[in-house]
């Protein structure tokens, strides 16, 4: 039989590569070649790879297979029958395919040295490259699904995952906020190597990363103890209150004693609190003027000290040098001795 359309019209979603099956058919000169968007079509004769076809409607003849024309060394013209395997590649884009550590991945960080991580998310590609897919990559199979390309891929990943965080000098603690980044930097670094295989990485995204089991515990203690070191006192003045509360419901027991240091501890921060006020307010206390005397001419208030009144200028009283009571300005003789004063 001559096949007169040759064509791929159901596209399974996970598959990149399906074998046109020639069987026993052959391929006669004007046959009708349909390629569909999102699709190419490699031509080979014997494993050797000849003419490759983009989206479009071609009539096979001399000139639309040059390389296979060569090949078969059709030295006038497109000379028929003939026989050449098909291959028909999916270049639409594969999206949402999983990635993951199997082990975990060692990163140098600058904070705490080697650190195993241990990530997983999506990605997505391409075949940019058909003929070179077909050469580098899947062979001549009869079908290749998107499985097979993400072994591939898995196994590339580690080492482009390593020199990636590598590169980027981002922390191992500021990871989880830049994942975006991160992922840009793991889809430049892998998609140097893929484009080799005529494969090109369009998207690679984390999900998750996750530290040793160890670190995370170390972190979260460190953080709780950053949180207490604010209220440090609140928290020591509750255990103070909690231990003389239980040392009050047992009394005469090891831990009364115990409760009741540590209420004496209390006692005497507060006791060192009311001491720091009081010395706060002694200064005030000091600064108050003491109380004077009255002048006994006009009643008008005199300073402590003071000889003569400020108001009428009359001297003011003094003392008996012989008791120390006070007499009056121009007595003659004290009131509660009797001695003489002038």
């Amino acid at each position: 039989m001559f096949l007169k359309v040759i064509e791929w019209a159901t596209n399974a979603p996970d598959i990149v590569v399906w074998k046109y099956p020639v069987g026993n058919d052959t391929i006669e000169r004007g046959s009708s070649l349909t390629v569909r968007e999102g699709q190419a079509v490699v031509f080979c004769d014997k494993g050797r790879m000849a003419d490759v076809f983009l989206p479009g409607m071609y009539k096979l003849d001399t000139d639309t297979l040059p390389v296979l024309t060569k090949l078969l060394s059709w030295k006038y013209a497109f000379q028929t029958p003939f026989k050449s395997d098909i291959y028909f590649v999916s270049t639409k884009r594969f999206t949402n395919l999983k990635w993951g550590t199997a082990t975990p991945i060692m990163i140098r960080d600058k904070d705490y040295g080697a650190v195993r991580l241990r990530a997983y998310g999506t990605y997505a590609f391409r075949v940019d490259d058909p003929y070179i897919f077909l050469k580098e990559i899947s062979g001549m199979s009869t079908e290749f699904r998107t499985q097979e390309i993400t072994d591939h891929i898995r196994s590339l990943l580690v080492t482009g995952l390593s020199d990636a965080v590598a590169e980027s000098g981002i922390p191992v603690l500021d990871l989880a906020a830049n994942l975006l980044e991160l992922g840009d930097a793991v889809c430049q670094s892998l998609g140097k190597r893929l484009k080799s295989s005529g494969i090109g990485l369009t998207d690679f995204r984390f999900e998750s990363v996750s530290l040793p089991p160890e670190l995370e515990k170390a972190l979260d203690e460190t953080a709780r103890l950053t949180m207490m070191r604010g209220t440090m006192d609140v928290y020591t003045q509750m255990a103070q209150a909690d231990a003389m509360r239980e040392a009050a419901k047992n009394p005469g027991t090891p831990g009364s004693a115990i409760g009741a240091g540590l209420g004496l501890g209390m006692g005497m921060q507060m006791a060192q609190a009311f001491s720091a006020s009081a010395s706060s307010t002694a200064p005030a206390a000091a600064k108050k003027p003491s109380a004077g005397r009255t002048c006994a001419a006009c009643g008008a208030s005199v300073a402590a000290g003071a000889k003569f009144c400020p108001e009428c200028g009359q001297p003011l009283a003094a003392h008996c040098p012989e008791c120390g009571a006070a007499v009056s300005a121009g007595a003659k003789f004290c009131p509660e001795c009797g001695k003489k004063l002038r």
